[in-house]
């Protein structure tokens, strides 16, 4: 089931330094598309890393599914969350199949279970399983790479879904297709998602609500259209 998150009065800071968020406040509803837009050093995918527990808030708190991330196993939060980033991050001594199966697999799903499920999840994200199963990750492009990140990130049909400028490296045209698809499969599928990106075409195909991020705040939040239209000096 698409998961709640939300951030109440969160800061964050590395060893005393400056603040990277500084009270920070967003709520994400079940199966909605909410996207970070700002600048690089804008506080977007410390953001990203508080959900899943790869950072731990310095003042306020985190919520997923109503229960604070301290109070989550870091281990069992992070399987419930799909993460993908820029680079994809695939294990190179993995083939495709192996690749979208290592949530699964680390959560105990039995073999034939695992059968249906990498290859439904090649499937919905463009790539034949037949032709793209076997292959290891420096046999793909990019575009398909990235596609794989995807299929992996949904594969234990996790209720959240974070992604970090996850289309930054690619051409114009890849890229395009890429937001396209991804929105439709959003659309299909209701996760609550955060993309974060820098792009304003990216955040306005792909938001349910926008949130510009400026130096670890947010400085205005709502429909697409309505920020980009009357954005706040």
């Amino acid at each position: 089931m698409p998961a709640s998150i939300r951030f109440e009065d969160v800061s964050f800071s590395i060893d005393g330094g400056p603040r990277i968020l500084d009270g920070f406040n967003l709520s994400v509803s079940p199966g909605e598309s909410i996207v970070l837009l700002g600048r690089s050093g804008s506080g977007k995918t410390t953001t990203l890393k508080l959900v899943n527990r790869l950072r731990e808030p310095t003042a306020g708190k985190v919520l997923v599914e109503e229960k604070t991330t301290m109070e989550w196993d870091p281990i069992q939060l992070r399987r419930r969350i799909g993460y993908v980033i820029q680079e994809v991050g695939l294990f190179p001594h993995l083939t495709v199949w192996e690749n979208v199966a290592v949530v699964p697999t680390l959560e105990g799903w039995e073999s034939d279970k695992m059968a249906q499920r990498v290859p439904e999840m090649l499937k919905l994200v463009g790539l034949e399983p037949g032709e793209f199963a076997t292959r290891y990750p420096d046999q793909l492009s990019g575009g398909q790479r990235q596609r794989v990140g995807v299929a992996r990130a949904l594969a234990a049909d996790p209720g959240v879904l974070l992604l970090d400028e996850p289309f930054g490296a690619l051409d114009p045209i890849t890229r395009a297709d890429l937001r396209r698809e991804f929105r439709s499969l959003q659309n299909r599928l209701g996760k609550t998602t955060i993309f974060v990106t820098h792009d304003q075409m990216e955040a306005l195909e792909l938001s349910d609500r926008l949130a510009v991020v400026n130096r670890g705040h947010i400085e205005q939040v709502g429909p697409p259209m309505e920020v980009y239209e009357a954005p706040r000096s």
